[in-house]
């Protein structure tokens, strides 16, 4: 196994159970305990994990941020399978408040209903479905963010006072038991104006966001209706959620 592909396996397996050893590394991918060092180091280097006495973990305060072509350009699986069950939670003629994450643009571009209205601040979104027949798109203004492809800023926000739906749709970059949690304050405060905004709030999340800390909570659990993921939550997660009478909908492969 050629290093690169070993790494992406020790990142998996930290995904699954948020440590490891140098003596898992060794045995799981039958190293020495000097490639086992340098597999984790090289880990480290590229802020990747953080590096323990004997072993290494996640970070638990997630920075990286990925540009809209990057988030398009990775694993879809099980993204596709999450919008496929959140597009069978849409009726004929919701209202719908969508934000510009990847895993809703994939949602709505699986819709088989009609006679939609569709509010966003994601340009891509707007542009992929504004075809579509029975659905009315609203892009909302503001300043353009190239590299998320959506628009963001002070008159993106005044722009929501306006509107009340039926549902809204996120796309989570972490989830607590403390709750919805985001990478900045800006993007925070609009994801809590769009939860704001509708009758009720539908997180998409893949199993990876479980237990992802952030800068900025955006909203409790209890502010949520539904999470659409691929795998079920741990049991500190679940019963959290089960706890703030949150709905968890697994999707089927």
């Amino acid at each position: 196994m050629y290093q690169e592909e070993r790494l992406a396996a020790i990142l998996r397996y930290l995904q699954e159970h948020q440590r490891i050893s140098v003596q898992e590394v060794v045995e799981k991918f039958s190293v020495s305990r000097d490639t086992a060092r340098r597999d984790i180091v090289k880990l480290e280097e590229q802020g990747e994990i953080l590096r323990t006495r004997g072993g290494a973990i996640l970070p638990s305060l997630s920075k990286k941020n990925y540009s809209h072509q990057e988030r398009m350009q990775l694993d879809l699986s099980g993204k596709r399978r999450i919008a496929q069950a959140a597009a069978r939670l849409i009726k004929d003629g919701d209202y719908l408040l969508l934000d510009a994450s990847t895993t809703v643009q994939l949602t709505v571009e699986s819709l088989q209903t009609k006679d939609h209205v569709i509010i966003t601040n994601s340009l891509a979104t707007a542009a992929s479905v504004a075809r579509k027949d029975g659905v009315l798109v609203k892009l909302l203004g503001g300043d353009v963010n190239p590299e998320d492809q959506c628009v963001h800023g002070t008159r993106t926000i005044e722009n929501l006072a306006d509107y009340h739906v039926d549902k809204v749709l996120v796309g989570a970059c972490g989830l607590t038991t403390s709750g919805l949690v985001s990478t900045n304050e800006d993007h925070g405060y609009l994801i809590r104006e769009m939860i704001q905004r509708a009758d009720q709030v539908i997180i998409l999340a893949d199993h990876t966001k479980f237990g992802k800390s952030m800068l900025y909570r955006v909203a409790s659990l209890e502010r949520i209706d539904m999470i659409v993921t691929d795998r079920q939550p741990g049991r500190e997660m679940a019963e959290a959620l089960e706890k703030n009478e949150v709905e968890v909908i697994v999707a089927n492969e």
